[in-house]
């Protein structure tokens, strides 16, 4: 039935399956979840038996994709394995919804996007913001010219995160730039339209951590059109979100901007060249569920998503460079490149938000956050 709930398989059930995709596959009637895939045994039984689905193992996971039980993953593991089970879910004509960053390399990404072809699988990457809307609204403002010409863009993203958690020991593609960076990174090349021709960065690590990596790191970017941007972000200081966008006719200053929860309400300043101000505050949306009945809608039109293996491939590609910056000291320059696709107010989508589940009601993870 062209109707019936896509069965979703979520492959990995680490904090973000567990407090927010799980929650949030409830919240829309396009959408039902059927298996759970982990390696951790205590994790995927005692989830399998909690949510009345089925339970595998990694080693069992070509057997899932092979049993026609499921029309779609959801991938969530640590990125260096993402493409491990995109591939094959995706030549097996199962789509495939991954979470960002996509890929550890532009050819993992590559080679992502080519099984989706081959298989005729619908892929997207898991840009939550991109059916947001508050973050559409804002995307769609600039584009009409409320600032005038974007000239720079600065920004902040950092939270304090626990070295046990797995994020403190997987190197760069596990650190703040890789994991946070991707947000201001995506938000100002959707802001300028534009994809960076030359990136720096510089890192440090915090005296009394033990990350394996650049624990801070600030990143320069330049655009076409003489146009700059900088991040910084951070696993080493409390938490922060903010940006500020300004332009030749105006600015735009955001202090929510990039989390998600039942009380984030993305919120957006406008300041114009004579110093009026108008403030945008969005109602809370659940940003999961959202993604996930867009995605559904795309699945069921054949129509290819706009935050496409396309737009995940062109993050991965200014990260590595990024990396390579860090690890050289040296600026790197990109070529010229152009997205073939933007975000549109129709694929918005605004569903209610349930409560978000304790750190202490999750099943056999080290969160986050100590």
């Amino acid at each position: 039935m062209a109707d019936a709930p896509l069965r979703f398989a979520v492959v990995g059930g680490g904090q973000i399956s567990q407090q927010a995709f799980l929650p949030a596959i409830g919240r829309t009637d396009k959408a039902v979840f059927t298996a759970l895939v982990s390696g951790d045994p205590e994790k995927r039984d005692q989830l399998a038996r909690e949510h009345g689905v089925t339970a595998w193992d990694y080693s069992q996971y070509g057997e899932l994709l092979a049993s026609g039980t499921i029309d779609a993953v959801y991938v969530a593991t640590p990125v260096f394995r993402h493409r491990e089970f995109a591939v094959p879910a995706l030549e097996a004509g199962v789509h495939a919804l991954v979470e960002k960053p996509f890929e550890v390399s532009g050819e993992h990404a590559q080679a992502v996007i080519d099984a989706a072809h081959r298989g005729g699988a619908t892929l997207m990457v898991a840009y939550r913001l991109h059916q947001e809307p508050g973050t559409v609204a804002l995307m769609e403002a600039v584009r009409d010219g409320v600032v005038g010409d974007p000239r720079y863009f600065t920004s902040a993203f950092s939270q304090d995160i626990d070295e046990r958690n797995h994020r403190g020991s997987n190197g760069f593609w596990g650190g703040p730039v890789a994991d946070m960076g991707t947000y201001p990174l995506n938000q100002v090349r959707t802001l300028f339209g534009a994809e960076p021709i030359r990136v720096s960065a510089h890192g440090v690590r915090t005296p009394g951590r033990s990350f394996d990596f650049e624990d801070t790191v600030a990143v320069s970017l330049t655009f076409p059109g003489e146009r700059v941007a900088q991040f910084t972000v951070s696993y080493a200081t409390a938490s922060t979100q903010n940006f500020t966008l300004a332009g030749s006719e105006g600015s735009i200053t955001s202090p929510v901007c990039y989390e998600w929860g039942d009380d984030i309400a993305i919120t957006w300043t406008v300041t114009d060249a004579d110093g009026e101000t108008e403030e945008h505050r969005h109602d809370a949306v659940d940003q999961f569920a959202g993604q996930i009945d867009y995605f559904v809608d795309c699945v069921r039109s054949g129509t290819e998503p706009e935050p496409s293996g396309e737009e995940g491939l062109l993050d991965v590609l200014a990260l590595e460079a990024i990396e390579e910056s860090l690890r050289t000291g040296r600026p790197v320059d990109l070529p010229a490149r152009e997205r073939s696709r933007r975000l549109s107010g129709d694929q918005v989508r605004a569903i209610a938000p349930p409560p978000k589940p304790d750190d202490d009601e999750l099943t056999s993870v080290i969160t986050q956050n100590p």
